[in-house]
């Protein structure tokens, strides 16, 4: 096969079909787009639960005397130091279960508050007698926090149990919700595209029916003939992939470098790093090259008998 023919055969087309081809360099690019940032996306909620639930506790907050008159559960009274003893007893012997125990006394925890909300004007109404104590567990497997509520909840002396990882699950949900909604989008793109890319291949093989005529009579295989309108489209997906790439670095770089990362609030968020956006590029490059070589292929010989 010469490769002059073919080449010169790819330019013909792509000129002859300029605003289609366009069409499908655009919705290739935006697909594979969303594509890739959906990826991406699953990949920083993966990285933010590793991150935050290898650093949330499981805390067991104790019954104090305000908490009678206003918890069932604490109707018996204030936790006793027997019953505290017990807790801690039961969570040391949970070691295939429980990395590390820490209490935190009452005015540990009036302290903290303090230091986090002393400006607020609630702040000089609380005592350090209304304040709880508690135990923070930090667990081996985060995913077993219920093993641990099981153990504890509905003890006397025991006011709640609370995973700190439930109060992330939300935000997760929601990242996750959004990601389905990037694939159902990038879905529905790859539809247009595919649909551009058959109706592209099929006016550029109409086009030029006659020369295609003339090389079969000549004896021209199929695949020789079929050949340029394969590279066409997958010349046109190369470029949308190219395109694809360089709005998923860019996003990364404005979105991330200049944007989230430098919030105040978002300083503690472990964010995914340039190794695994380029560590997605090679993929949808080769997405964008193969799905539209494919399509016409099969365009062609379903459609059109070339």
């Amino acid at each position: 096969m010469r490769a002059q023919f073919v080449l010169s055969e790819i330019g013909v087309g792509l000129r002859r079909n300029l605003t289609m081809t366009f069409a499908v360099i655009v919705s290739v690019a935006l697909s594979l787009a969303l594509f890739g940032g959906a990826l991406l996306m699953r990949e920083q909620v993966s990285t933010m639960k590793d991150f935050w639930y290898d650093k949330v506790n499981v805390s067991i907050f104790l019954c104090n005397k305000s908490d009678a008159a206003t918890t069932p559960k604490c109707a018996k009274g204030a936790v006793t130091g027997q019953q505290k003893e017990q807790i801690k007893s039961d969570l040391e012997k949970m070691d295939g279960l429980v990395e590390k125990v820490h209490y935190e006394s009452a005015e540990d925890a009036y302290t903290h508050y303090k230091e986090q909300y002393g400006d607020t004007p609630i702040a000089a109404t609380i005592t350090p007698d209304q304040m709880q104590e508690s135990y923070r567990v930090k667990l081996k497997d985060p995913e077993k926090y219920k093993v641990v509520a099981t153990a504890f909840a509905g003890r006397d002396g025991v006011q709640s149990v609370q995973d700190q990882r439930s109060i992330l699950q939300n935000l997760f949900d929601l990242m996750n919700g959004m990601n389905v909604a990037a694939l159902g989008v990038m879905g529905l793109m790859l539809i247009i595209a595919l649909m551009l890319i058959i109706n592209t291949v099929r006016v550029s093989a109409f086009s030029r029916r006659r020369e295609t005529g003339i090389m079969r009579l000549v004896g021209a295989s199929s695949f020789y003939i079929q050949m340029p309108f394969i590279m066409e489209a997958a010349f046109a997906g190369l470029l949308g992939g190219a395109v694809a790439c360089i709005l998923l670095l860019v996003g990364r770089y404005f979105l991330i470098d200049h944007g989230l990362a430098l919030a105040e609030k978002m300083q503690l968020v472990n964010f995914i790093g340039w190794d695994a956006v380029f560590a997605k590029l090679p993929l949808v490059l080769v997405i964008g090259l193969l799905m539209p070589a494919m399509a016409a292929f099969v365009a062609l010989r379903k459609y059109l008998k070339v």
